[in-house]
């Protein structure tokens, strides 16, 4: 998704692609304004240039620019000095939002990123009665206008702060114009307050007019109607983000393999992001993200792997072969010891009969020496498939062999195992008919009640939907012990890894399914090519370079850096940098990750700033990265 770096528009511009009902809200208020106003050539331009900023308005999507015009404009019509915007917070207090004040070269808040250090206003006192002594409470709390000729000859309302500011700055407060912003319902939701009116041609500090301050209220009325709907945005945005981050949270706390790991590689993201967008040369020259995009990548990043609700905890902590939701590793012990009982009592069964028979035909010590030789085999076997169990090891032919010969020791179970089982399990069960009992058994099997059929292979037809390319193994699970014994590597079946894997398709379904706006809708594109490679190997769409964005191929790097890197996951010690990058570096060769975003990656620094923010400090070490790049 490489473009050119937008320019700004003109607020002019911006205001005509503005709905007409918007056009026609903003001269319906100006009308509105006309019938209390002088009818003068001065005003009628006042009314048009009150039309055109509505609109702007109502077009403008940043908060702080918008809260930023209100103040401006209303300054701009009114001539005025200074002002201040503020804003009501639970209904009790009023909030400094934008100041200003030009003779003073005073601007604070907004975009200027300087804050305001002033207390917010308390509406109420202790005993909860209106606090109506400072004039912008009033109007808050009134929901009337106020216009004050001179403050200091004010005995209407306390100015003392005013003096006090004053006396600080050498200033002289003098007229003031106070008008709430009331919304749609009527509610006040702010209060515009405008501080010396100047006259057009010598300067001097005037009163407000009494022509302007229907202009002023026409303008906040809609200024109000614009900011509710801006706080209406805002707050919903603030719920989805809370929401995503609820959802990324729950993902992180479901498994200690992957604590942090839905917060951390949104961070990343945005590190690298931000490194593509400031380099001047090569594939990122003209790539750039607004305002829009970021949010974009930001929403990206928390849903990653939203598809990971739906993956089982005991296929995401499988820690050793025969685990499912317990280690069955508990199960087969209980078996090897029936089969040492069994040994001991046949042992005994026979040095009864000797000795009942006169013990002529009997030899013990060979009898006992036989019984031992055979418990200590046993002993030896349950080791080997507790070893096998843990899947350190790689298990070559020669151990799958000794696995399927120790499973054909026999034991015999003489209760029914078909009575105490769950619904889903007894179905499985009945796909074989039933032994008598007493029934011999395999000391370990692979029977037909430990596969879990495959439902449906819609989302992986040839012709699905998404475009989902992977290889589907035929059944959902099978839990045969025999079968996970001989798990060549790690712990995980065929059809476990391929669940694991999953989490992609899932991620992309749900994320499918949700009504994104305009604006987001390359949120699934985004959170759902992180697995795959630049040369159509990963999943789940077998995906390669020419048809993932910048933005996907830069999530792809954060996940695995931070998978990496990570401290928290209790199956593995965390990798220092240089483990890290050169592991990545032979990912780089191979071609499972754009090379540039690497060498980008590791140029600009990022990988130590992300490091310095989230690794421990025995993972920090020196990395020669002139051997990875290029």
């Amino acid at each position: 998704m490489a473009k050119k770096k937008p320019a700004k528009k003109p607020a002019k511009k911006t205001a005509k692609k503005a709905k007409s009902p918007v056009k026609k809200a903003a001269k319906k208020t100006a009308k509105k304004a006309a019938k209390k106003a002088a009818p003068d050539s001065a005003t009628d331009q006042g009314f048009q240039r009150l039309i055109e900023i509505g609109i702007a308005l109502s077009a403008e999507r940043n908060h702080d620019r918008l809260m930023e015009n209100i103040l401006l404009e209303a300054k701009a019509i009114a001539n005025a000095d200074g002002g201040t915007l503020y804003l009501l917070k639970d209904e009790k207090q009023l909030e400094f939002t934008i100041m200003c004040t030009d003779s003073l070269n005073i601007a604070l808040g907004g975009t200027t990123g300087k804050t305001i250090d002033f207390p917010p206003l308390n509406l109420y006192d202790a005993n909860n009665k209106p606090n109506m002594a400072n004039i912008a409470n009033y109007a808050a709390i009134t929901g009337e206008s106020v216009n004050i000729e001179d403050a200091y000859r004010s005995q209407k309302f306390d100015f003392s702060g005013t003096r006090k500011f004053d006396k600080g700055t050498g200033y002289r407060s003098k007229s003031f114009l106070t008008v709430p912003l009331k919304n749609h319902e009527g509610d006040v939701i702010g209060v515009l307050q405008l501080l010396n009116a100047q006259h057009p041609k010598s300067g001097k500090v005037v009163a407000f007019s009494k022509h302007i301050q229907p202009l002023i209220e026409a303008l906040t009325s809609q200024a109000a109607v614009a900011l509710d709907n801006q706080l209406l945005l805002e707050a919903q945005r603030i719920l989805l983000d809370s929401f995503i981050e609820l959802i990324a949270s729950a993902i992180d706390a479901k498994s200690p393999y992957t604590g942090g790991h839905c917060q951390r590689v949104p961070e990343l993201t945005k590190m690298l992001a931000g490194a593509a967008c400031d380099s001047k040369k090569g594939t990122f020259a003209d790539f750039d993200l607004n305002e829009e995009e970021w949010y974009e990548l930001h929403i990206a990043g928390w849903l990653h792997d939203c598809g990971k609700v739906t993956t089982p905890e005991y296929v995401v902590d499988k820690a050793v072969k025969l685990e499912t939701i317990f280690n069955r590793i508990h199960e087969v012990r209980t078996r090897f010891e029936v089969v040492k009982r069994d040994v001991e009592i046949e042992y005994l069964k026979k040095c009864l009969e000797g000795a009942e028979n006169g013990g002529g035909d009997i030899d013990l010590a060979a009898l006992e020496k036989e019984k031992d030789a055979r418990l200590k085999q046993l002993d030896d076997d349950f080791e080997f498939i507790a070893i096998s169990n843990v899947g350190g090891e790689f298990m070559d032919p020669e151990k799958k062999d000794r696995v399927k010969q120790i499973a054909e020791i026999k034991w015999t179970r003489t209760l029914d195992d078909r009575i105490g089982l769950s619904h889903e399990e007894a179905k499985r069960f009945d796909r074989t008919p039933a032994k008598t009992l007493p029934v011999e058994e395999s000391l370990l099997a692979d029977k037909e009640e430990h596969v879990i059929q495959r439902l449906s292979f819609d989302l992986f037809a040839e012709d699905n939907p998404y475009g989902f390319k992977m290889d589907v193994p035929a059944q959902q699970y099978n839990m045969g012990e025999v079968y996970n014994l001989c798990i060549d590597r790690g712990t995980l079946t065929p059809e476990e890894r391929f669940k694991i894997n999953d989490h992609m398709v899932q991620t992309i379904v749900m994320l499918d399914q949700l009504p994104f706006p305009k604006n987001l809708r390359r949120v699934p594109e985004y959170a759902g090519g992180h697995h795959e490679t630049m040369i159509g190997t990963g999943y789940p769409r077998r995906l390669s370079k020419k048809d993932m964005s910048i933005p996907a191929r830069i999530m792809a790097i954060a996940d695995i850096f931070e998978a990496l890197t990570a401290s928290d996951r209790p199956y593995k010690a965390p990798k220092t940098l240089t483990e890290s990058i050169k592991i990545m570096s032979f990912m780089k060769k191979d071609q499972h990750i754009d090379p540039e975003l690497f060498d980008l990656f590791l140029t600009t620094g990022i990988y130590k700033k992300y490091a310095e923010r989230f690794l421990k400090p025995e993972q920090i070490d020196d990395v020669e990265i002139a051997q990875y790049i290029g």
